[in-house]
């Protein structure tokens, strides 16, 4: 089976800071291997991997460039979608083609969001009432 794409969700950037800062930062990050989080005061001990990205946008801001961050988010392909949903290719795609399921096309291709199928099969369960 063909693994999920993945897209860019809920993207926010951060533009370069000033040069003062970004000379400090630099200096700061070339000169200690430690890392310390304080939040509200109280040190914190991050994850190893939340620790490397923070320390991969502290480096790009040191560098002098803008940040983008963004949340990777999966996104299947009809016959993927189709097993989740527990239904036809054929049916999903009608599903999809009809506006039912919202899908985003990367060249002639159908990719859909888990969170869309989801919703979809959500949406089954509790039917609105009548005159909605």
């Amino acid at each position: 089976m063909a693994t999920p794409t993945s897209a860019l969700g809920k993207v926010r950037t951060f533009e370069a800071l000033d040069e003062k800062t970004t000379e400090h930062l630099r200096r700061a990050l070339a000169e200690s291997g430690d890392t310390t989080i304080f939040v509200n005061g109280t040190a914190l001990q991050i994850p190893k991997d939340a620790h490397d990205a923070l320390i991969e946008v502290l480096s790009r801001f040191a560098a002098g460039d803008s940040v983008t961050i963004g949340t990777a988010e999966l996104l299947l392909n009809t016959s993927q979608a189709a097993q989740m949903a527990g239904i036809s290719n054929s049916y999903l795609r009608k599903l999809a083609d009809s506006g039912i399921i919202p899908v985003e096309y990367r060249g002639t291709h159908r990719r859909i969001r888990p969170s869309a199928i989801q919703a979809w099969l959500d949406s089954r369960e509790n039917p609105s009432p009548k005159g909605d």
